[in-house]
């Protein structure tokens, strides 16, 4: 077969689900991609290797946890089948949600990692983008992985200031001036300053633009609901 063949040649694919509706759901699916052909549905991870050693493949598509030789336990089974087929692009399903766990998926180098709460047609953009070597991370995935790394951030400042702090820190950062947020808590504006400063030192924060971005990247407060502040009276 030359290398034009090759090319144009659809992806000789293999689906690994346990739950039959999902198995027929995606072959309804992928039988209508011009560069896929399905050459292999199973149930489990044993039958997922044992379909490898018999059919040449291309492509996998896989349920991240899945029964089998390995037990429910889908990152042995990546490590087993990159270790076996590292030329055989691998897509992997999942309705994971914890941040971690993707994570951990995508550093065992799979080529496309997609939530099952995902569109369904991205299975085509993943089939694609791992077909030309690149990861496809699918959208949930990535705002699972984003909302815990801010989490994480506003953990950060929340260990650092004390409650009164955070408070000051939120109402200046969402646009109140130090004379308004003194008003609103019944503290005199002396302390509601100190109590601003102490915070920015405590967070290494220079002036009142780097406050303004460190708030919003640590999950503070949102962007959009900022109010227009009135700096008078700090």
């Amino acid at each position: 077969m030359n290398d034009t063949a090759e090319i144009s040649a659809p992806a000789r694919t293999i689906i690994a689900d346990d739950h039959p509706l999902v198995l027929l759901a995606i072959e309804n699916l992928m039988s209508t991609f011009s560069n896929v052909k399905i050459v292999g549905r199973v149930a489990d991870a044993t039958e997922l290797f044992e379909e490898l050693e018999r059919t040449p493949s291309d492509l996998v598509l896989m349920d991240l946890y899945m029964q089998g030789e390995f037990g429910d336990d889908g990152f042995d089974v990546i490590r087993e089948f990159k270790a076996r087929y590292p030329r055989i692009a691998l897509i992997v399903l999942t309705m994971e949600t914890d941040a971690a766990a993707l994570q951990k998926v995508i550093s065992l180098g799979v080529d496309g990692l997609i939530s099952k709460r995902d569109r369904i047609d991205l299975i085509k953009v993943a089939v694609v983008t791992a077909l030309a070597r690149e990861c496809y991370v699918g959208p949930a995935v990535r705002a699972s992985i984003a909302n815990a790394a801010m989490t994480q951030r506003l953990d950060y400042v929340r260990k650092m200031l004390s409650r009164r702090e955070l408070e000051v820190f939120t109402q200046y950062a969402s646009g109140y001036a130090v004379t308004e947020i003194a008003a609103r808590v019944g503290r005199s504006v002396k302390t509601i300053s100190a109590q601003k400063c102490t915070a920015m030192r405590k967070l290494s924060l220079q002036s009142d633009a780097e406050l303004f971005r460190f708030a919003v990247e640590h999950g503070v407060i949102a962007e959009e609901s900022v109010r227009k502040p009135s700096r008078r009276g700090q």
